[in-house]
């Protein structure tokens, strides 16, 4: 099924979001009542995951709809394949305008290798706003050039003196904030024109360094002692794959920082209040950017997303950042997705979903033909109503391939598969690896690996490994004849 009129599609994609930053996902603490509302007219997803924990190979992931492996763009500072086709530009080929603000990050973005904007391929962004991180790094960085037009320094001095957390940009000149503008003039600019429209507006936030404008962590102040403390129990990574120890006191692989054992208790809640304040930020400027959408008459056909590439660890298991982890804090993130009259409302999903779901999604709604390449399945019938909300797929799948430079001895590969009951994780070469009981251990604490009791569940869980990675193969190209 799909609409009549191919509908306009904004879509908000943050970085390093975990999914349990939202009230819609049971957290009391924050103030997202923007997204809570966009849940309650449209469907949540409440088992969505990325294709990697680490962010340019699930954003080429999720732009292409298909795997890692595939696009062979699975670590950072690596450039995507000039070939791959995302689907922004298949929209574009269909008659669509697109635009992006923020960061893309499918190409090399050290500004010590590239003086200008990160390589693009043939991405089909006719209006390209670029920013990969708001520290004025690029002579290229449009956000900083707007800080310049206004007479604004960008300064993140540290916050009362503390070492995991700064005094962010205040709202008027925060990134987050510079994202939503540019999409808001996108979308009015776009509705004098008859063309259908996608946008793409790719938050920096809450990604590290953990920095909110003052004014929204000190909204936190008064309830910090609430805050609950990481999930984390002393040794519990005895059993867990080495570098997971290491990164306990060593994130990112770099000395004493996020030394989970010399942080204080107060410390942790400081953080996690400021992970919580910036996603807060995103929420206010998400309702800006709807309302400009219903200002312009087109609330009713506009497929609105909200995602996040990967989590974030935020202390969970001893470990902040990200890595070759995947905690459900690193590899579940938010979904929901709206069109009032179209999609279903209040609509609580509880289907697996991957993220390489979402372009063969964004082709159906728009009554075009799914592209050969992808590997997604679809979830439009689980929008509309036409199938099934708790039925999707057997399993999620996840990779990390060397996917950042930290961890060289040795090399950090894994691979995750997870059903509804239990995750496994695969570190090839070295003997070691995950195993979970979801149902009995939700919080991933006790490792299931190498206990003899869980032998044919392990084995199990193998087989489907095998399985979902023998179906990374390539789908191209596509078979001409029978022989």
């Amino acid at each position: 099924m799909s609409v009549k009129k191919p509908p306009n599609i904004l879509w908000v994609c943050t970085d390093q979001q975990r999914w349990d930053t939202l009230g819609a996902y049971g957290n009391p603490f924050v103030e997202t009542p923007v997204a809570d509302r966009l849940a309650e007219n449209g469907v949540l997803f409440e088992n969505a995951f990325c294709q990697a924990p680490i962010c340019t190979p699930s954003r080429a992931s999720f732009l292409t709809g298909r795997y890692p492996r595939t696009t062979r763009c699975r670590q950072n500072g690596q450039d995507i394949p000039a070939e791959e086709r995302l689907v922004t530009r298949l929209l574009k080929d269909g008659g669509y305008v697109c635009g992006l603000s923020g960061k893309l990050h499918l190409s090399v973005c050290n500004p010590e290798v590239i003086n200008g904007t990160e390589r693009r391929i043939d991405d089909g962004y006719d209006d390209f706003h670029w920013s990969h991180h708001p520290p004025p790094d690029w002579p290229t960085n449009e956000y900083t050039q707007w800080l310049t037009e206004q007479g604004v320094t960008y300064k993140t001095p540290s916050y009362n003196g503390s070492k995991y957390v700064e005094a962010g940009m205040p709202e008027a000149h925060h990134q987050t904030t510079w994202c939503a503008e540019k999409a808001i003039t996108f979308i009015k600019e776009n509705a004098k024109h008859g063309a259908p429209w996608c946008y793409t507006v790719n938050i920096f936030d809450p990604h590290h360094p953990f920095n909110p404008p003052v004014e929204y962590l000190e909204r936190y102040l008064d309830k910090l002692a609430d805050i609950p403390l990481p999930n984390y129990q002393p040794g519990e990574l005895a059993n867990k794959p080495g570098y997971q120890q290491n990164d306990h006191h060593n994130a990112y692989n770099t000395n004493g920082w996020f030394d989970n054992d010399a942080m204080t208790d107060e410390d942790h809640r400081l953080v996690t209040a400021a992970y919580w304040a910036m996603c807060d930020l995103i929420d206010v400027q998400l309702g800006r950017m709807i309302a400009a959408v219903e200002e312009v008459g087109q609330l009713d056909n506009t497929i609105i997303i909200f995602m996040s590439d990967h989590g974030e660890m935020l202390g969970d298991h001893g470990i902040y950042l990200k890595g070759p982890y995947f905690y459900e804090a690193a590899v579940h993130v938010p979904l929901i997705v709206s069109m009032p009259g179209t999609i279903q409302s209040g609509v609580r999903s509880t289907a697996l979903v991957e993220l390489t779901d979402i372009a063969p999604t964004l082709l159906e709604a728009a009554g075009m033909e799914i592209y050969a390449g992808m590997q997604g399945e679809s979830i439009w019938s689980i929008l509309t109503g036409d199938s099934d909300s708790s039925q999707h797929r057997d399993s999620v799948y996840s990779e990390y391939y060397n996917a950042m430079p930290w961890h060289k001895t040795p090399t950090a590969q894994a691979t995750m598969v997870r059903t509804d009951k239990y995750k496994l994780v695969s570190v090839h070469s070295l003997g070691q690896g995950e195993l979970y009981d979801l149902e009995n251990d939700s919080t991933e604490t006790h490792n299931q690996w190498n206990n003899p009791d869980y032998a044919s569940i392990k084995l199990d869980m193998l087989q489907r490994l095998c399985d979902r990675m023998a179906w990374t193969v390539d789908p191209l190209p596509v078979r001409q004849a029978d022989w």
